[in-house]
């Protein structure tokens, strides 16, 4: 969500900072802009809303000049509309410019005070009150970071944010609560990004802000300090980020190719993790053991498709007679919570750096949770960094909004989680045996659910002139439908919905006719006769299905009844195979829609604001 992307470098800044704002895409955005500091020591500013081939255009009409410091953005409109007059970098006068990340919660209160000072705003966002405070300290002689220091003490709110000034040319600040933002160390150059995938290209060395770091970048010298301005040392990462592990390759679109690299991420998540029939518990970190030794029961919080991650995982583990909850991050502060003993936290996200649930990570501590472990995709995230265990997903960069590797490999990994504390639970090692079997034949059952792409390509031909479609799930596979349903909303703008499919008959069989889709997933399971029943009831109202199904199950084509068998897979992993013809269901579909699959409309990769 947004994008900053910074520098002082010994050449033109322009080219890197569009090259970094292009990297930063995938996080999702609706306008764009950059500020250099030119070679008259002049702030030449260019905005456009729209994508950044319009903030291209814009450049290349505006006549921008060269110049050695700057700042871009990528902005997720939240105050005020995507238009240019709010599109980032802000300034104060002729002299400053400032790109944001972020929400600040004391915004009205500031913007009251700087009016009752005769500052006038040209915006609507809550980032120009920011820029402004900035620029009172400077009117005062205050240097920009001594400013930016006084400025951030009085902000309420997750942010992050970079400055520059023409009164000091070859000066860039930063500053960081809540969102994430890095460092880049350069050969004489210094860069700032809200991740490293924007500096790929110059750098693979980073210092990763923590929360209230300041960092002043002057002359080619890095300097971070708190907001009092003591010194702040921090570890310097080198990244294994590589531009050829963020490029298409020989695919349409980031989502395809995640699509279709979800066998080797598995494979990678699994990685050193199980050895012979038995799983390596140390994979969890230090201390794990203990923790686990300690644990009764868990409490999975996550957003979107983490979440439903999570809701599958839950039938995993009390299957096993371990008791778990699973809640919305967002919904985690909503409620007064009665905390049990012994309860271990278990966060889930790609990124690491969803407030969400960070917030509800925090607010586990306060009412005193037990321990902490998160299922993550980024190790140098902020999730990462505060959880007592940590497991990697290690499925790679994902650059489309839309989830599809991440969602597998948190479901693997958790798979992993399901047998560390199963352990303590009564699971026998024949069980062990039995779940590792599994998921060491998984990678490949994953390519094999990949070959049913022509299929799906045919069938989602169908969806050409559909504006709304039913899913229908049960057990394990109610909360794949709900994953289904968001996939097919996220990618094609289609108004889907999922139900558990025993619940058809306490209402959603008004919605159904032989206009809209049902689509259904079918694995031959214990409820599998319950479920055909619920189909049968869907038939004999008209409604057309689709049914993703095993072969086993001995559900065939008839009138009304589509059927894509899906390869005989344990019920146990069955989850994650079902998942993944949804996903290229939703994928085909959009390409059939029009949509910009990789970017849709109104969302980010990364939810880094409440």
């Amino acid at each position: 969500m947004c994008g900053i992307v910074g520098a002082v470098a010994k050449s033109d800044v322009l080219p890197l900072l569009l090259d970094g704002l292009k990297r930063l895409e995938y996080r999702g955005y609706d306008s764009a802009g950059i500020a250099v500091i030119n070679d008259r020591n002049q702030i030449s500013r260019t905005r456009s809303a729209g994508k950044i081939a319009e903030l291209e255009k814009a450049l290349s009409c505006s006549g921008a000049m060269p110049g050695t410091t700057g700042i871009a953005h990528t902005r997720w409109a939240t105050h005020g509309p995507p238009t240019e007059i709010n599109a980032h970098p802000h300034m104060s006068g002729q002299n400053l410019a400032l790109v944001c990340n972020g929400i600040i919660e004391n915004h009205e209160m500031l913007r009251q005070a700087q009016r009752r000072n005769g500052i006038e705003f040209a915006s609507e966002t809550d980032t120009e009150v920011i820029v402004n405070e900035i620029q009172q300290h400077i009117d005062r002689g205050l240097d920009l970071l001594a400013a930016v220091m006084e400025t951030v003490a009085v902000l309420e709110g997750a942010y992050a944010i970079g400055v520059v000034s023409t009164n000091e040319p070859n000066r860039l600040v930063g500053a960081r609560r809540g969102s994430p933002l890095v460092v880049g160390i350069g050969e004489g150059e210094s860069y700032i990004a809200s991740d490293m995938s924007a500096l790929i290209s110059v750098t693979r060395d980073f210092f990763i802000l923590e929360n209230g770091d300041i960092v002043d970048i002057h002359d080619g010298n890095i300097a971070i300090v708190d907001q009092s301005g003591r010194p702040q040392f921090r570890d310097r990462k080198t990244s294994r980020l590589t531009a050829e592990a963020i490029a298409l390759g020989e695919h349409r679109h980031y989502m395809a190719k995640e699509i279709h690299e979800q066998g080797a991420a598995i494979a990678n998540t699994l990685d050193n993790r199980i050895t012979g029939t038995r799983l390596l518990e140390e994979c969890f970190g230090a201390g794990a053991a203990a923790i686990f030794d300690e644990t009764r029961s868990i409490q999975i919080i996550a957003c979107g498709t983490s979440y439903y991650a999570g809701l599958v995982a839950r039938h995993w583990f009390e299957e096993f007679g371990v008791p778990c909850q699973v809640e919305i991050a967002s919904e985690f502060h909503s409620r007064h919570h009665a905390v049990p003993d012994g309860c271990l936290t278990v966060t889930l996200s790609q990124s690491g750096e969803t407030i969400d649930t960070l917030s509800a990570l925090a607010l586990t501590r306060e009412l005193g949770y037990m321990n902490s472990l998160t299922i993550c995709n980024v190790p140098e995230s902020s999730l990462v960094r505060e959880s007592d265990l940590v497991l990697m997903t290690h499925a790679g960069p994902e650059i489309g909004v839309a989830s599809t590797k991440a969602f597998t490999t948190q479901l693997t990994a958790l798979r992993l989680l399901v047998i560390a504390l199963g352990r303590r639970f009564g699971m026998t090692e024949t069980d062990e045996a039995r779940l590792i079997k599994e998921l060491r034949e998984l990678p490949a059952k994953v390519e094999a659910a990949l070959t049913l792409e022509p299929a799906i390509m045919e069938i989602a031909g169908q969806f050409s002139d559909k504006h709304h479609a039913l899913f229908l799930g049960r057990g394990a596979h109610y909360p794949i439908a709900l994953e289904g349903a968001l996939k097919l909303k996220e990618i094609s703008y289609i108004h889907a919905e999922a139900y558990p499919a025993g619940e058809l008959k306490h209402g959603p069989l008004a919605l159904v006719d032989n206009e809209m889709p049902v689509i259904s997933v079918a694995p031959n399971d214990r409820l599998l006769n319950k479920l055909k029943g619920n189909i049968e009831e869907v038939r004999a109202r008209g409604g057309k299905l689709i049914v993703f199904a095993d072969p086993h199950a001995r559900i065939y084509d008839q009138e009304n009844l589509q059927v894509i068998h899906v390869a005989p897979v344990d019920s146990s992993i069955a989850p994650i195979i079902f998942a993944i013809p949804l996903q290229m269901l939703a994928y085909h579909v959009g390409l059939i829609k029009g949509t910009d699959i990789d970017k849709p409309r109104n969302l980010a990769k990364s939810v880094t604001v409440e």
